[in-house]
């Protein structure tokens, strides 16, 4: 039997694996869809995109409470037969409700988009909301072997299987764009990537990891604590669609395709970030879950958190800190010039996420706590901020109206509030999480200032100061860390590990 630990570091390994695959894609497939299908045929496929995906709310919450609730079972002996069967009736329905709500969507193109796509374009998006009906569907009923699937803290499949997926679409997407399909033919590659992802977990579940279902009696009693305990779940997804989806479909409503093209691609750059945090600290779910259940011991989730937290903030520090010297010239020459005012729209909506994607462990020692109401109340409060503020504001000044209330919202709720509630209501000490995290960022901000100097006096203009400067700011960032960030006892560490890898 593999260990547990083996599969975290192969999980991490793996997970940043993918962050490094997925993007090196994206800087091809982003430009490639540009190129084949245009900018104003690429924001009808973004706000087709994000209005069928704001249907993965019929999943409310459940896939993330499944990790707890077989935690629990597991730990008292129980069979999780009856849970599973529970999951598979939930999602069925959910999968089927999205498909038939994505097709409604789809007929009411026109009255959706009329003031602002043209003929053609509204009727573009009817097909590409049609087909994207039927990947939602998919998408919602693999959720059943997905939460299998980490429940069992298998991350060698799990990231395996992620970047099959990510290699698969932009090929599949390549393939049919030379024929002639457009956009439909992305989303057309896009469900047939699900629909073999959806093979994959369900074969693998099935097979190796023996899950079973009980579907004959449906648990009610199950069903109810599950519904409670997901609802505030329920609510954060929600915030997060707010935040992912709703400003493209205000924008591709009241300004134009190309305005939301814009947007969709700061946002693309935006999820990155995200995606640098979560793969870290996703595989620690089911551990925190597991210290929850049998000790609750906040000096050990404490520990835990500011262990992973610190590594968070060495990862962001330097992937932002590089955007910062690099992001103008590196969108201008990816994206194109007309879209310039995406680098500044990323650093106004990635620079406040320093605090919680230093912090996402945190949300999962609340939901294991069944402490995650409070945080879902303040999510939903800033995200009907954020539509109040684009909805009123976007007709004037477009993009920058959701940007700056997403950056404002970020800082109140995950900064300041909830920053509080972790020291105050969890019972974890923010204190010596800052300790350990402050001298990381002081290093980053060191490092960035240096170079933003340098790069004043030769800047970036060629892909050779591109690289140059890259390097630059990747050794200065590290000497800042080891002078300044760095305990005696971790440079010893690092000297010793180094010693051993280049003299043996």
């Amino acid at each position: 039997m593999v260990l547990v630990p083996s599969q975290r570091r192969a999980g991490v390994v793996l997970g940043y694996a993918n962050i490094i695959v997925k993007n090196l894609v994206n800087l091809v497939y982003t430009p490639m869809l540009l190129s084949f299908v245009g900018q104003a045929d690429y924001g009808v496929y973004q706000t087709s995109s994000s209005f069928v995906f704001s249907l993965s709310l019929l999943s409310f919450g459940f896939s993330q409470a499944y990790v707890r609730f077989y935690t629990q079972k597991r730990a008292r002996g129980e069979d999780a037969r009856g849970l599973n069967g529970v999951y598979l009736v939930l999602y069925a329905v959910a999968s089927l409700a999205a498909f038939l709500l994505g097709l409604a969507f789809a007929a009411s193109a026109g009255s959706l988009f009329s003031a602002s796509f043209t003929p053609e374009e509204v009727e573009l998006a009817a097909v590409v909301m049609s087909i994207m009906a039927g990947s939602i569907a998919v998408t919602l009923f693999n959720s059943v072997f997905d939460a299998y699937v980490l429940a069992h803290e298998e991350f060698r499949f799990q990231q395996s299987r992620q970047m099959l997926t990510t290699l698969a679409t932009p090929f599949c997407a390549y393939a049919l764009l030379c024929l002639g399909l457009g956009v439909i033919g992305v989303a057309i590659a896009q469900l047939a990537v699900n629909l073999v992802l959806l093979t994959l977990n369900a074969s693998f579940c099935l097979g190796k990891l023996e899950m079973r279902f009980e579907v004959r009696r449906f648990d009610t009693t199950l069903f109810k604590a599950i519904a409670v305990f997901s609802a505030w779940i329920f609510a954060n997804q929600a915030c997060d669609l707010v935040y992912q989806n709703v400003p493209n479909v205000v924008l591709g409503m009241f300004t134009s395709a190309s305005t939301v093209a814009v947007f969709a691609v700061s946002v693309q750059i935006r999820n990155v970030f995200y995606s640098l945090s979560t793969t870290i600290s996703n595989v620690f779910t089911p551990e925190i879950n597991r210290i929850v259940a049998e000790t609750d011991d906040n000096e050990q989730l404490t520990r835990l958190m500011s262990r992973v937290g610190r590594l968070q903030m060495v990862l962001f520090c330097w992937v932002f800190g590089g955007f910062i010297i690099l992001g103008r010239f590196f969108i201008e020459h990816w994206a194109g010039t007309g879209f310039s005012d995406s680098y500044w729209i990323v650093l106004i909506m990635v620079a406040p996420l320093v605090i919680p994607l230093t912090q996402n462990t945190g949300i999962e020692i609340q939901r294991a706590k069944n402490m995650h109401r409070a945080r879902s109340i303040g999510m939903l409060i800033v995200a009907a901020f954020n539509v109040a503020c684009t909805f009123l504001l976007s007709p004037f000044i477009g993009y920058w109206a959701p940007a700056a209330a997403y950056g404002i919202g970020i800082l109140l709720c995950n900064g300041a509030f909830l920053n509080w509630y972790y020291r105050c209501r969890v019972g974890l000490r923010m204190g010596y999480f800052w300790c350990r995290c402050l001298p990381v960022m002081a290093a980053g901000l060191v490092a960035v200032a240096s170079c933003l100097a340098g790069s004043s006096a030769i800047p970036v203009t060629s892909w050779l100061a591109f690289l140059a400067w890259g390097l630059a700011f990747t050794f200065i960032f590290g000497v800042a860390l080891w002078l300044l960030a760095l305990d005696e006892g971790e440079r010893t560490l690092l000297s010793s590990k180094l010693r051993r890898r280049f003299l043996r």
